[in-house]
């Protein structure tokens, strides 16, 4: 089954005392290319996030959103230092003494100085955490490959739809193809009738210009080729590979044959044919640049 490059998945949850958010989307791209925001503390879950989702996307431009808050208690703690406040306090205890101010220093009165008290991170375990991110993360990869693989539902419907199409007017070339040869036989039996009226005709000869027109104008080679690519097209799809890049090289094969078989095209009908048939290859061509 097909999956579309084009996903969204989102899950947020509290584990561990934290409040865990995880955000994922992606576009088209040729390649797979990640970009992953962490919070600033936390930068050592951005290869493990990268490793976990490599394991479910293997191509399209992903941006993933991580989250992280303490819920249940404070993630840091707070520090005395108690250096600056010794020169607070000898600071203050010189100005009282050389006016003879009232001595009303107090721990209040200390604590208005600035950096007294300092916020320090508290150390975390980077395992448990990772342990937390993961499972909120894993609901969330769940969630966006279901998106991806509906959207690739839909658009495998519809390009196995016009390859059977396709088909039915490969069919009709294999088969105008054959009348051309026929008819040209034909006319030009007539021709020579024409102009040698009642003498007898070169029956070998005949034989030789139409097969000589029947070598330049064949497409049979082509119209197995083709077929076979059809066939491989509908192999792929049922796979459960990612299957972006071989429909995009099948796609190369497809247009060739087309394109061989319109040079050999000297009947408007076929034509007519191979300019459908060129529409049809270059819309899949953009259906298949959304798969992965």
């Amino acid at each position: 089954m097909l999956k579309s490059m084009t996903g969204y998945g989102r899950n947020e949850a509290i584990v561990g005392g934290k409040k865990i958010l995880c955000e994922i989307k992606s576009v088209n791209h040729r390649y797979s290319d990640y970009s992953i925001k962490v919070p600033k503390y936390y930068g050592f879950l951005e290869d493990k996030v990268r490793e976990f989702a490599s394991k479910y996307i293997s191509r399209g431009k992903v941006d993933i959103y991580i989250q992280v808050e303490s819920y249940e208690e404070a993630d840091k703690d707070i520090v005395v230092n108690k250096e600056l406040a010794k020169a607070y306090l000898e600071a203050l205890k010189s100005l009282r003494d050389e006016f003879g101010l009232r001595d009303d220093i107090s721990v209040m009165s200390v604590s208005r100085y600035p950096d007294i008290f300092v916020q320090e991170r508290k150390e975390e375990d980077e395992e448990a955490l990772w342990s937390n991110v993961e499972t909120v993360l894993e609901a969330a990869v769940v969630s966006f490959v279901q998106m991806r693989e509906r959207e690739g539902e839909r658009i495998q419907k519809d390009l196995e739809n016009r390859v059977r199409y396709m088909k039915t007017l490969a069919e009709k070339i294999g088969s105008r193809s054959e009348e051309t040869v026929k008819e040209y036989r034909e006319r030009l039996y007539e021709k020579i009738k024409e102009v040698l009226e009642d003498r007898e005709i070169d029956d070998a000869r005949v034989l030789t210009e139409v097969a000589i027109f029947a070598d330049k104008v064949a497409v049979n080679e082509e119209m197995v080729r083709l077929n076979s690519h059809f066939e491989e097209f509908f192999t792929i799809t049922s796979s459960n590979q990612p299957a972006g890049r071989k429909l995009d090289f099948l796609i190369q094969e497809i247009n060739r044959e087309i394109n061989t078989t319109g040079s050999k095209a000297s009947d408007i009908e076929i034509a007519k044919l191979v300019v459908e048939l060129k529409g049809e290859t270059e819309k899949l061509r953009e259906q298949i640049q959304n798969i992965e």
